[in-house]
């Protein structure tokens, strides 16, 4: 059986699915046809429903969870691990400028639908003047002087400070602080138009992905290379034990309540519509 599947080309990512799409776990005859796209990019193919499985942003699956299930494994959680405001000049006068009721900053953003800009609007609700940016152009947009202030995601969060630029906030650490949670960024899901047993399947193959990426963390690196553009080896697998932990693994209870609280919360604050279906899978 042939499935669509789409995921970013970031060392996380790389390095969860490699073992799966080279074949080097029993794939239980899963075939995959594999798009790279940035975050924003694969939240809105969800939208579309293109995709069999896909990676997206937690913030993003709020609006499809009747379109797709959440698996148990591949999933972004953690704890230091969230998205970042950064600057180009003093983050105490810009952090108080973001909770100024008429802020005017003009913010770039990873995309509308990311789990980093959910977060934005928790810590600044008044922060609203956002443009779009593809996320690893979003330190340069801050240093040419084309947005005032920039949401940053990946592997970004280990090289802004070697451009000069600063940190206003850790919105990760801002989450933690305020629900003791680990953040829930990215997961993976499947449609649920698939059958029941091949959702379970590609859990388990997943499963099995990240744990022989695990047990053989080097095996994966020339393809996650391919995929990092000029990153370093260094940066690559800082990013990757930033990214995949044990909730990627599987999510168990205590990811499943981090994801829950972030749903109840966005919701309600207005920012994400009711989810009626069960969003994991059973």
């Amino acid at each position: 059986m042939k499935l669509t599947l789409g995921f970013s080309p970031c060392p996380n990512d790389t390095f969860i699915f490699d073992a799966l799409i080279h074949h080097k776990i029993d794939t239980e005859w899963l075939e995959f046809e594999v798009f790279y796209d940035d975050v924003e990019t694969l939240n809105q193919k969800a939208f579309r429903g293109e995709l069999d499985i896909t990676k997206l942003s937690y913030h993003a699956f709020a609006y499809i969870a009747n379109q797709y299930v959440l698996l148990d494994a591949g999933s972004a959680l953690g704890f230091g691990v969230g998205p970042m405001l950064i600057c180009n000049g003093d983050p105490e006068k810009l952090h108080a400028k973001l909770q100024a009721a008429n802020c005017k900053l003009q913010i770039g953003i990873p995309g509308k639908y990311t789990t980093a800009n959910f977060l934005l609007g928790l810590a600044f609700p008044n922060a609203t003047n956002k443009v779009e940016l593809v996320f690893s152009d979003i330190e340069n947009a801050v240093l040419d002087g084309r947005v005032d202030v920039g949401l940053i995601i990946h592997e970004n969060r280990f090289t802004y400070q070697d451009k000069g630029l600063k940190k206003i906030i850790d919105l990760g650490d801002y989450w933690e602080k305020e629900t003791g949670c680990a953040i829930p960024l990215g997961g993976i899901v499947a449609n649920r138009n698939l059958p029941l047993d091949v959702q379970h399947k590609i859990n388990r193959v997943l499963r099995k992905s990240v744990e022989f990426a695990f047990a053989n963390p080097k095996s994966g690196l020339d393809f996650i290379r391919q995929h990092a553009q000029e990153m370093s080896e260094e940066v690559m697998y800082k990013h990757i034990e930033l990214y995949v932990n044990k909730y990627s693994v599987d999510l168990g209870e205590e990811g499943r309540k981090a994801i829950k609280l972030l749903f109840d919360t966005a919701l309600e604050k207005g920012i994400i519509p009711e989810i009626k279906q069960n969003i994991f899978l059973t």
